[in-house]
């Protein structure tokens, strides 16, 4: 309009100068804008590589392209937050397990080298944790044990104390590597525990059996010693009824403080 209509030259070149302003001044300011979304994106997915789920997008909105963007990627973060979150707390819960079970829990690489080992394992092994990290099953003693099949139960020598031992064996990867996990069970206090309390039930049958034997035998004797004459029984006769009655009774005294015995912890 400037150049066609009837305008004077000053006034041509002061609009054509305007506009040419406007339109440099324009495209800054939305080159301006380009850069900055681009590097707030780059920014956030920086942070999440670094492991920073933290960091969050400003603008994210549905009402247009570039807010849709990050909310999408706010979205990305906040699931990234949640997975690493119940990662660490299963993890935690699991070493908080390894560390209370009373079983023997070892894993060894490919290489046949111990890469976890429990509170259990290392008091096993007489060694702390860090001293059976990264040593062969070999140098531990427990080639045995890793080459013996699932279930089985062998005998073991460790820190001078034998003992039979149940194993379990399972694999797994960790990192793309194969993995063996070796799990040791003391079978020693299970057997002292059950043969503890097979003592205790067969001192009771046996309590319960002697028991019902000595009533009848107190009572015959005592029915017997009513019944006789003390004029004309037998001295014999009369003393051994006594001794019956008196041996029936100490034995009876004997095995109720035996079962009071029994019960003590």
């Amino acid at each position: 309009m400037a150049w066609l209509g009837d305008w004077s030259a000053a006034a041509r070149w002061t609009v054509a100068l305007v506009v040419v302003g406007c339109w440099l001044g324009f495209a800054a300011a939305l080159r301006e804008r380009a850069v900055r979304a681009l590097q707030t994106m780059a920014n956030v997915l920086g942070a999440l590589r670094e492991g920073d789920y933290t960091v969050r997008a400003r603008g994210a909105r549905a009402s247009d392209d570039l807010g849709l963007a990050y909310l999408e990627l706010n979205a990305l973060a906040e699931i990234l937050r949640r997975q690493r979150l119940g990662a660490l707390e299963a993890s935690a819960l699991l070493d908080r397990v390894m560390g209370e079970i009373d079983v023997a829990v070892l894993a060894f690489d490919e290489a046949g080298r111990a890469r976890l080992v429990n509170r259990a394992a290392a008091r096993l092994l007489g060694r702390r944790a860090e001293q059976v990290m990264a040593r062969s099953a070999g140098e531990l003693g427990l080639d045995g044990f890793l080459a013996a099949p699932s279930g089985a139960v062998r005998d073991g020598v460790f820190g001078g104390r034998a003992g039979r031992f149940e194993v379990r064996r399972g694999a797994f990867r960790l990192e793309g590597r194969p993995h063996t996990l070796l799990m040791l069970a003391d079978l020693s206090r299970a057997l002292r525990e059950e043969e503890r309390l097979a003592w205790q039930r067969l001192l009771r049958v046996l309590g319960h059996e002697i028991n019902n034997s000595l009533a009848p035998i107190r009572s015959v004797a005592q029915s017997l010693r009513a019944r006789l004459d003390p004029a004309g029984a037998a001295p014999e006769v009369v003393a051994g009824l006594d001794l019956i009655a008196a041996r029936a009774e100490t034995l009876a005294r004997f095995m109720a403080a035996y079962a009071r015995l029994a019960r003590l912890p």
